[in-house]
Protein backbone atom coordinates (compact mmCIF):
# COMPACT_ATOMS: atom_id res chain seq x y z
CA UNK A 1 0.00 0.00 0.00
CA UNK A 2 2.85 2.53 1.19
CA UNK A 3 4.83 1.86 -2.62
CA UNK A 4 1.08 2.20 -4.39
CA UNK A 5 0.65 5.64 -2.45
CA UNK A 6 4.33 6.46 -3.25
CA UNK A 7 4.25 5.91 -6.84
CA UNK A 8 2.13 8.77 -8.51
CA UNK A 9 3.75 11.33 -6.42
CA UNK A 10 7.80 9.91 -7.43
CA UNK A 11 6.21 9.49 -11.20
CA UNK A 12 5.27 13.00 -11.08
CA UNK A 13 8.87 14.56 -12.30
CA UNK A 14 9.38 12.61 -14.85
CA UNK A 15 5.68 13.24 -16.18
CA UNK A 16 6.73 16.96 -15.80
CA UNK A 17 9.95 16.05 -18.18
CA UNK A 18 8.06 14.21 -20.46
CA UNK A 19 5.39 16.95 -21.44
CA UNK A 20 8.34 19.40 -21.17
CA UNK A 21 10.04 17.68 -23.96
CA UNK A 22 6.36 17.06 -25.62
CA UNK A 23 6.08 21.04 -25.70
CA UNK A 24 9.61 22.21 -26.67
CA UNK A 25 9.87 24.01 -29.98
CA UNK A 26 7.81 27.12 -30.54
CA UNK A 27 10.13 28.78 -27.83
CA UNK A 28 13.64 27.35 -28.90
CA UNK A 29 13.40 27.53 -32.29
CA UNK A 30 12.16 31.23 -32.70
CA UNK A 31 15.32 32.02 -30.31
CA UNK A 32 17.92 29.89 -31.76
CA UNK A 33 16.21 32.06 -35.02
CA UNK A 34 16.75 35.27 -33.57
CA UNK A 35 20.67 34.63 -33.24
CA UNK A 36 20.52 35.46 -37.17
CA UNK A 37 23.57 35.76 -39.54
CA UNK A 38 22.68 39.63 -39.37
CA UNK A 39 22.86 39.85 -35.34
CA UNK A 40 25.84 37.21 -35.53
CA UNK A 41 27.60 40.22 -37.36
CA UNK A 42 25.96 42.78 -35.42
CA UNK A 43 27.03 41.07 -32.09
CA UNK A 44 30.99 40.89 -34.14
CA UNK A 45 30.91 44.21 -34.97
CA UNK A 46 29.63 44.94 -31.22
CA UNK A 47 32.70 43.09 -30.07
CA UNK A 48 35.39 44.85 -32.76
CA UNK A 49 34.14 48.63 -31.87
CA UNK A 50 33.40 48.65 -28.62
CA UNK A 51 35.43 45.50 -26.42
CA UNK A 52 33.28 43.83 -23.95
CA UNK A 53 31.45 47.37 -23.34
CA UNK A 54 27.73 46.10 -24.77
CA UNK A 55 28.36 42.77 -23.41
CA UNK A 56 26.08 43.86 -20.31
CA UNK A 57 23.24 44.61 -23.22
CA UNK A 58 23.15 41.25 -23.83
CA UNK A 59 22.04 39.90 -20.26
CA UNK A 60 19.99 42.61 -20.01
CA UNK A 61 17.87 41.83 -23.11
CA UNK A 62 17.54 38.24 -21.55
CA UNK A 63 14.52 39.01 -19.27
CA UNK A 64 12.98 41.18 -21.94
CA UNK A 65 13.12 38.93 -24.46
CA UNK A 66 11.05 36.37 -22.64
CA UNK A 67 8.81 39.00 -21.35
CA UNK A 68 7.85 39.70 -25.09
CA UNK A 69 7.63 36.49 -26.52
CA UNK A 70 5.93 34.83 -23.43
CA UNK A 71 2.86 36.93 -24.51
CA UNK A 72 2.94 35.21 -27.77
CA UNK A 73 2.78 31.72 -25.59
CA UNK A 74 -0.21 33.27 -23.58
CA UNK A 75 -2.15 34.04 -26.95
CA UNK A 76 -1.81 31.25 -28.83
CA UNK A 77 -2.30 29.04 -26.24
CA UNK A 78 -5.56 30.48 -24.65
CA UNK A 79 -7.01 31.83 -27.92
CA UNK A 80 -5.57 29.10 -30.47
CA UNK A 81 -5.46 32.12 -33.15
CA UNK A 82 -2.03 33.47 -34.64
CA UNK A 83 -1.19 36.94 -33.94
CA UNK A 84 -2.33 38.39 -37.65
CA UNK A 85 -5.76 36.79 -37.07
CA UNK A 86 -6.12 38.45 -33.91
CA UNK A 87 -5.47 41.54 -34.52
CA UNK A 88 -7.67 41.46 -37.68
CA UNK A 89 -10.79 40.19 -34.96
CA UNK A 90 -9.58 43.07 -32.62
CA UNK A 91 -8.76 45.90 -34.13
CA UNK A 92 -9.76 45.57 -37.64
CA UNK A 93 -8.92 44.55 -41.19
CA UNK A 94 -6.62 47.98 -41.62
CA UNK A 95 -4.65 47.69 -38.79
CA UNK A 96 -4.04 43.72 -39.49
CA UNK A 97 -2.82 44.81 -42.92
CA UNK A 98 -0.51 47.76 -41.33
CA UNK A 99 0.71 44.73 -39.06
CA UNK A 100 1.47 42.47 -41.78
CA UNK A 101 3.24 45.14 -44.22
CA UNK A 102 5.57 45.41 -40.59
CA UNK A 103 6.05 41.65 -40.75
CA UNK A 104 6.59 41.88 -44.62
CA UNK A 105 9.46 44.64 -44.31
CA UNK A 106 11.06 42.69 -41.33
CA UNK A 107 11.02 39.55 -43.33
CA UNK A 108 12.38 40.63 -46.77
CA UNK A 109 15.68 42.48 -44.61
CA UNK A 110 16.22 39.03 -42.47
CA UNK A 111 15.85 36.68 -45.74
CA UNK A 112 18.07 39.38 -47.09
CA UNK A 113 20.62 38.85 -44.90
CA UNK A 114 20.04 34.95 -44.05
CA UNK A 115 20.61 34.27 -47.73
CA UNK A 116 23.74 36.59 -47.97
CA UNK A 117 25.10 34.63 -45.39
CA UNK A 118 24.38 31.43 -47.44
CA UNK A 119 26.35 33.06 -50.37
CA UNK A 120 29.19 34.03 -47.64
CA UNK A 121 29.73 30.17 -46.67
CA UNK A 122 29.87 29.63 -50.35
CA UNK A 123 32.39 31.85 -51.30
CA UNK A 124 34.31 30.36 -48.30
CA UNK A 125 35.00 27.47 -50.18
CA UNK A 126 35.56 29.02 -53.63
CA UNK A 127 32.24 28.26 -55.20
CA UNK A 128 30.10 30.82 -56.68
CA UNK A 129 27.94 32.67 -54.76
CA UNK A 130 24.88 31.27 -56.82
CA UNK A 131 25.53 27.69 -54.99
CA UNK A 132 24.87 28.80 -51.51
CA UNK A 133 21.74 30.91 -52.69
CA UNK A 134 20.38 27.97 -54.57
CA UNK A 135 21.33 24.95 -52.20
CA UNK A 136 19.69 26.88 -49.02
CA UNK A 137 16.42 28.06 -51.21
CA UNK A 138 16.06 24.22 -52.91
CA UNK A 139 16.09 23.32 -49.02
CA UNK A 140 13.82 25.69 -46.95
CA UNK A 141 11.38 24.74 -50.19
CA UNK A 142 11.90 20.56 -49.45
CA UNK A 143 11.72 20.71 -45.33
CA UNK A 144 8.57 22.65 -45.82
CA UNK A 145 7.18 21.31 -48.71
CA UNK A 146 7.41 17.73 -47.33
CA UNK A 147 6.69 18.36 -43.80
CA UNK A 148 4.12 18.82 -41.20
CA UNK A 149 4.79 21.13 -38.50
CA UNK A 150 6.50 18.75 -36.34
CA UNK A 151 9.01 17.74 -38.74
CA UNK A 152 9.67 20.98 -39.43
CA UNK A 153 9.85 21.94 -36.03
CA UNK A 154 12.43 18.70 -35.61
CA UNK A 155 14.77 19.99 -38.59
CA UNK A 156 14.85 23.81 -37.37
CA UNK A 157 16.04 22.66 -33.92
CA UNK A 158 18.68 20.62 -35.58
CA UNK A 159 19.94 23.18 -37.72
CA UNK A 160 19.76 26.04 -34.92
CA UNK A 161 21.77 23.70 -32.34
CA UNK A 162 24.83 24.16 -35.44
CA UNK A 163 24.86 27.49 -33.36
CA UNK A 164 26.68 26.21 -29.94
CA UNK A 165 29.54 26.28 -32.08
CA UNK A 166 30.19 29.73 -31.06
CA UNK A 167 30.45 28.63 -27.82
CA UNK A 168 33.78 27.10 -28.47
CA UNK A 169 35.04 30.04 -30.44
CA UNK A 170 34.76 31.99 -27.58
CA UNK A 171 36.54 29.94 -25.01
CA UNK A 172 39.09 29.64 -27.73
CA UNK A 173 39.66 33.03 -28.14
CA UNK A 174 40.74 33.41 -24.29
CA UNK A 175 38.83 36.59 -23.25
CA UNK A 176 40.61 38.87 -20.37
CA UNK A 177 38.09 39.15 -17.73
CA UNK A 178 39.86 42.02 -16.19
CA UNK A 179 39.63 43.88 -19.19
CA UNK A 180 35.40 42.89 -19.77
CA UNK A 181 35.01 44.11 -15.87
CA UNK A 182 36.70 47.83 -16.84
CA UNK A 183 34.97 47.28 -20.19
CA UNK A 184 31.55 46.59 -17.99
CA UNK A 185 31.63 50.17 -16.19
CA UNK A 186 32.56 52.02 -19.21
CA UNK A 187 29.27 52.86 -21.24
CA UNK A 188 29.49 55.41 -23.69
CA UNK A 189 25.63 56.63 -23.64
CA UNK A 190 26.63 60.19 -25.52
CA UNK A 191 28.65 58.52 -28.48
CA UNK A 192 26.29 58.13 -31.81
CA UNK A 193 28.28 55.04 -32.88
CA UNK A 194 27.69 53.20 -29.65
CA UNK A 195 24.09 54.31 -29.73
CA UNK A 196 23.34 52.70 -33.28
CA UNK A 197 24.80 49.42 -32.03
CA UNK A 198 22.69 49.57 -28.92
CA UNK A 199 20.16 50.15 -31.40
CA UNK A 200 21.01 47.41 -34.00
CA UNK A 201 21.25 44.68 -30.42
CA UNK A 202 17.50 45.51 -29.71
CA UNK A 203 16.62 45.40 -32.65
CA UNK A 204 18.46 42.25 -32.94
CA UNK A 205 16.54 40.68 -30.43
CA UNK A 206 13.53 41.43 -31.02
CA UNK A 207 12.11 40.93 -34.42
CA UNK A 208 8.22 41.23 -36.02
CA UNK A 209 8.79 37.94 -37.67
CA UNK A 210 9.24 36.59 -34.51
CA UNK A 211 6.19 37.58 -32.55
CA UNK A 212 4.05 36.10 -35.47
CA UNK A 213 6.36 32.72 -35.72
CA UNK A 214 5.88 31.94 -31.98
CA UNK A 215 2.35 32.76 -31.70
CA UNK A 216 1.40 30.91 -35.13
CA UNK A 217 3.69 28.24 -34.18
CA UNK A 218 1.74 27.55 -30.74
CA UNK A 219 -1.51 27.10 -32.69
CA UNK A 220 -0.39 25.15 -35.32
CA UNK A 221 1.27 22.62 -33.10
CA UNK A 222 -1.85 22.49 -30.70
CA UNK A 223 -0.55 23.09 -27.36
CA UNK A 224 -3.51 23.28 -24.84
CA UNK A 225 -3.46 25.34 -21.80
CA UNK A 226 -2.83 22.37 -19.41
CA UNK A 227 1.12 23.05 -21.15
CA UNK A 228 1.34 27.04 -20.62
CA UNK A 229 3.88 26.54 -18.05
CA UNK A 230 6.00 24.36 -20.09
CA UNK A 231 5.83 26.36 -23.14
CA UNK A 232 6.88 29.42 -20.91
CA UNK A 233 9.60 27.49 -19.76
CA UNK A 234 10.40 26.54 -23.56
CA UNK A 235 10.69 29.97 -23.77
CA UNK A 236 12.77 30.95 -20.98
CA UNK A 237 15.44 28.44 -22.17
CA UNK A 238 15.50 29.24 -25.60
CA UNK A 239 16.07 33.36 -24.37
CA UNK A 240 19.27 32.53 -22.04
CA UNK A 241 20.71 30.36 -25.00
CA UNK A 242 20.12 32.87 -27.83
CA UNK A 243 20.93 35.44 -25.62
CA UNK A 244 24.46 33.72 -24.57
CA UNK A 245 25.64 32.68 -28.13
CA UNK A 246 24.83 36.40 -29.31
CA UNK A 247 27.29 37.27 -25.67
CA UNK A 248 29.78 34.55 -26.77
CA UNK A 249 30.27 35.85 -30.31
CA UNK A 250 30.78 39.38 -29.00
CA UNK A 251 33.54 38.02 -26.46
CA UNK A 252 35.73 36.04 -28.94
CA UNK A 253 35.60 39.18 -31.45
CA UNK A 254 36.82 42.01 -28.34
CA UNK A 255 39.19 39.34 -27.58
CA UNK A 256 40.64 39.14 -30.41
CA UNK A 257 39.70 41.46 -33.41
CA UNK A 258 39.43 44.56 -31.18
CA UNK A 259 42.82 43.87 -29.76
CA UNK A 260 44.74 43.16 -33.36
CA UNK A 261 42.76 44.93 -36.33
CA UNK A 262 39.63 46.66 -34.47
CA UNK A 263 39.13 48.12 -37.61
CA UNK A 264 38.87 45.81 -39.82
CA UNK A 265 35.57 45.73 -42.19
CA UNK A 266 32.68 43.17 -40.88
CA UNK A 267 29.98 43.89 -42.53
CA UNK A 268 29.90 40.51 -44.49
CA UNK A 269 30.43 36.47 -43.73
CA UNK A 270 33.62 36.42 -45.73
CA UNK A 271 35.24 39.63 -43.65
CA UNK A 272 34.24 38.10 -40.03
CA UNK A 273 35.69 34.92 -41.18
CA UNK A 274 39.34 36.39 -42.70
CA UNK A 275 39.16 38.09 -39.05
CA UNK A 276 38.36 35.26 -37.10
CA UNK A 277 39.39 32.11 -38.44
CA UNK A 278 43.13 32.75 -38.26
CA UNK A 279 42.79 32.65 -34.26
CA UNK A 280 40.58 29.29 -34.32
CA UNK A 281 43.98 27.38 -37.23
CA UNK A 282 42.82 27.12 -40.73
CA UNK A 283 42.40 23.97 -40.55
CA UNK A 284 39.49 23.68 -38.71
CA UNK A 285 38.40 27.33 -38.50
CA UNK A 286 36.22 27.68 -41.66
CA UNK A 287 34.74 24.10 -40.89
CA UNK A 288 33.46 25.55 -37.21
CA UNK A 289 33.12 29.58 -38.47
CA UNK A 290 30.84 28.07 -41.62
CA UNK A 291 28.98 25.40 -39.36
CA UNK A 292 27.82 28.22 -37.39
CA UNK A 293 26.75 30.79 -39.72
CA UNK A 294 24.90 27.86 -41.98
CA UNK A 295 22.97 26.94 -38.71
CA UNK A 296 21.79 30.61 -37.79
CA UNK A 297 20.83 31.58 -41.29
CA UNK A 298 18.73 28.79 -42.20
CA UNK A 299 17.24 28.22 -38.80
CA UNK A 300 16.36 32.48 -39.28
CA UNK A 301 15.38 32.09 -43.13
CA UNK A 302 12.80 29.08 -41.63
CA UNK A 303 11.34 31.26 -39.33
CA UNK A 304 10.83 34.44 -41.05
CA UNK A 305 9.77 32.84 -43.78
CA UNK A 306 6.96 30.77 -42.54
CA UNK A 307 6.27 34.46 -40.51
CA UNK A 308 5.69 35.88 -43.49
CA UNK A 309 3.20 33.07 -44.93
CA UNK A 310 0.95 32.43 -41.51
CA UNK A 311 0.94 36.73 -41.01
CA UNK A 312 -0.47 37.07 -44.71
CA UNK A 313 -2.98 33.73 -44.48
CA UNK A 314 -4.12 34.99 -41.13
CA UNK A 315 -5.15 38.50 -42.34
CA UNK A 316 -6.39 37.42 -45.63
CA UNK A 317 -8.07 34.55 -43.94
CA UNK A 318 -6.98 31.84 -46.50
CA UNK A 319 -6.03 28.43 -45.00
CA UNK A 320 -2.39 28.89 -43.34
CA UNK A 321 -0.90 25.46 -41.49
CA UNK A 322 1.73 23.19 -42.12
CA UNK A 323 -0.72 20.40 -40.89
CA UNK A 324 -2.44 20.58 -45.18
CA UNK A 325 -1.33 19.34 -47.47
CA UNK A 326 0.11 21.99 -50.86
CA UNK A 327 -2.99 20.85 -52.48
CA UNK A 328 -5.36 22.00 -49.64
CA UNK A 329 -3.61 25.08 -48.91
CA UNK A 330 -1.90 26.28 -51.94
CA UNK A 331 -2.20 29.88 -50.75
CA UNK A 332 -0.05 29.42 -47.69
CA UNK A 333 2.64 27.38 -49.86
CA UNK A 334 2.70 29.76 -52.60
CA UNK A 335 3.33 32.38 -50.27
CA UNK A 336 6.35 30.87 -48.48
CA UNK A 337 7.51 30.00 -51.80
CA UNK A 338 7.30 33.66 -53.06
CA UNK A 339 8.75 34.94 -49.75
CA UNK A 340 12.10 31.77 -50.56
CA UNK A 341 12.50 32.62 -54.19
CA UNK A 342 12.04 36.35 -53.82
CA UNK A 343 14.54 36.73 -51.07
CA UNK A 344 16.97 34.41 -52.69
CA UNK A 345 17.05 36.29 -56.08
CA UNK A 346 17.57 39.57 -54.59
CA UNK A 347 20.93 38.25 -53.14
CA UNK A 348 21.85 36.30 -55.51
CA UNK A 349 21.05 39.85 -58.73
CA UNK A 350 22.47 42.73 -56.01
CA UNK A 351 25.32 41.22 -54.29
CA UNK A 352 26.55 44.48 -52.20
CA UNK A 353 23.20 43.86 -49.88
CA UNK A 354 25.54 42.43 -48.05
CA UNK A 355 26.56 45.22 -46.44
CA UNK A 356 22.72 46.24 -45.50
CA UNK A 357 22.94 44.08 -41.76
CA UNK A 358 23.16 46.61 -39.23
CA UNK A 359 20.57 48.86 -41.34
CA UNK A 360 18.29 45.66 -41.30
CA UNK A 361 18.48 45.21 -37.35
CA UNK A 362 17.66 48.83 -36.38
CA UNK A 363 15.22 48.90 -38.94
CA UNK A 364 13.84 46.34 -36.44
CA UNK A 365 14.16 48.59 -33.71
CA UNK A 366 12.56 51.41 -35.34
CA UNK A 367 9.05 48.91 -36.13
CA UNK A 368 9.07 47.75 -32.14
CA UNK A 369 6.47 50.56 -31.17
CA UNK A 370 3.88 48.90 -34.09
CA UNK A 371 5.17 45.37 -33.28
CA UNK A 372 5.03 45.84 -29.00
CA UNK A 373 1.98 48.21 -29.42
CA UNK A 374 -0.44 45.22 -30.84
CA UNK A 375 1.01 42.63 -28.35
CA UNK A 376 0.59 44.32 -25.09
CA UNK A 377 -3.36 45.42 -26.84
CA UNK A 378 -4.21 41.85 -27.55
CA UNK A 379 -2.39 40.64 -24.25
CA UNK A 380 -4.89 43.30 -22.84
CA UNK A 381 -8.10 42.60 -24.88
CA UNK A 382 -7.59 39.44 -26.72
CA UNK A 383 -7.27 36.96 -23.82
CA UNK A 384 -10.11 35.16 -21.75
CA UNK A 385 -10.14 37.46 -18.33
CA UNK A 386 -8.23 35.07 -16.06
CA UNK A 387 -5.33 35.24 -18.72
CA UNK A 388 -4.95 38.88 -19.21
CA UNK A 389 -2.47 41.16 -17.99
CA UNK A 390 -3.19 42.79 -14.91
CA UNK A 391 -1.84 44.42 -11.72
CA UNK A 392 1.83 44.44 -11.43
CA UNK A 393 2.56 42.80 -14.12
CA UNK A 394 0.97 44.77 -16.66
CA UNK A 395 2.78 47.29 -15.16
CA UNK A 396 5.75 45.84 -15.68
CA UNK A 397 5.00 44.79 -19.60
CA UNK A 398 4.17 47.92 -20.52
CA UNK A 399 7.24 49.85 -18.50
CA UNK A 400 9.26 47.22 -20.42
CA UNK A 401 7.67 47.82 -23.78
CA UNK A 402 7.77 51.43 -23.72
CA UNK A 403 11.64 51.61 -22.83
CA UNK A 404 12.95 48.98 -24.85
CA UNK A 405 10.32 50.56 -28.45
CA UNK A 406 11.17 53.78 -27.03
CA UNK A 407 15.37 53.38 -26.51
CA UNK A 408 15.25 51.37 -30.01
CA UNK A 409 13.84 53.98 -31.28
CA UNK A 410 16.12 56.46 -30.26
CA UNK A 411 19.21 54.89 -30.85
CA UNK A 412 18.09 54.12 -34.32
CA UNK A 413 16.97 57.97 -35.11
CA UNK A 414 20.58 59.38 -33.35
CA UNK A 415 22.33 56.99 -36.06
CA UNK A 416 21.06 58.58 -38.51
CA UNK A 417 23.75 61.36 -39.73
CA UNK A 418 22.48 64.52 -39.55
CA UNK A 419 20.46 63.83 -36.27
Amino acid sequence: MVLAAKHPTSSLPRRHWKTFLAVLGPGLVVMLADTDVGSIITAAQSGAQWGYRLLALQFILMPILFIVQELTVRLGIFTGKGHGELIRERFGGGWAYLSVAGLSIATTGALLTEFSGMAGVSELYGLPRGVGIALAAAALLLIVWTGSYRRVERIALILGLFELVFFAIAIVSHPNLGQMGRDFLEIPVGNRHYMMLVAANIGAVIMPWMVFYQQSAVADKGLQPEQYREARWDTAFGAIVTQSIMAAVLVAVAATIALRNPNAPLNTVQQLSEAIVPFLGSTWGYLVFSVGIVGAGMVAAIVASLAGAWGWGEVTGFRHSLEYHPREAPWFYGTYTFIVLAGALAVALIPNLVALDIAVEVMNALLLPLVLGFLVALAIHALPPEHRLRGWYLWLVVGVSLLTAGLGVYGGITSIPGW
